[in-house]
């Protein structure tokens, strides 16, 4: 089962590909990277990848286990990861189980 069938199934829409003029996820994060430099107006910066990483993996992660009813091995099979490596994530990051 991929992400678009238990998107739709979960929330009984259909969920498309982006059409023409729709922005893509990586043009959502790319304008959301030069949004956040912008706004720090010439302060120092490090370790931007490590922030960037750290913002988008955790609602990655809460996202696709609401959309998968907490399922943790839907959950981890749709991101890729193995069971463990998720349920690491899952406890590094707080991310409550909300059922």
């Amino acid at each position: 089962m991929n992400i678009t069938e238990v998107y739709s199934h979960n929330v009984d829409i259909e969920c498309s590909a982006p059409s023409e003029g729709q922005l893509l996820l990586s043009d959502h994060v790319r304008l959301a990277v030069k949004d956040y430099v912008t706004r720090l107006d010439g302060e120092e910066i490090s370790n931007l990848y490590n922030i960037v990483l750290n913002e988008v993996e955790r609602p990655l992660i809460q996202t696709v286990l609401e959309l998968c009813g907490q399922n943790q091995s839907k959950s981890a099979q749709i991101l890729g990861l193995s069971r463990s490596t998720l349920r690491k994530k899952i406890a590094s990051y707080s991310v409550i189980n909300s059922k």
